[in-house]
């Protein structure tokens, strides 16, 4: 298991899907939220996520197939 740090930066048209929720439904990840900052016209979250590396990869790629902006804010966190 890996875990990496991320920022998701969601659009307005985002904020109010389910979006981690369905993350966490199709991947085997486990999310751990640690900031956010999140109103009507957009917001971002601090998180880290836990998974295997190519579940992971996979996750953080949907996401931004989503509209999700994806930054990475470190390597692993946990191994």
């Amino acid at each position: 298991m890996i875990g990496v740090r991320v920022r998701l930066t969601f659009p307005e048209e985002l904020v109010r899907q389910p979006v981690i929720a369905r993350m966490t439904e199709q991947f085997a990840v486990v999310p751990n939220i640690r900031k956010a900052d999140v109103g009507e016209q957009g917001g971002w979250i601090l998180c880290e996520l836990d998974g295997d590396g190519g579940v992971v990869d996979e996750a953080l790629a949907w996401l931004r197939s989503e509209g999700v902006r994806v930054d990475l804010l470190g390597d692993v966190v946990e191994s």
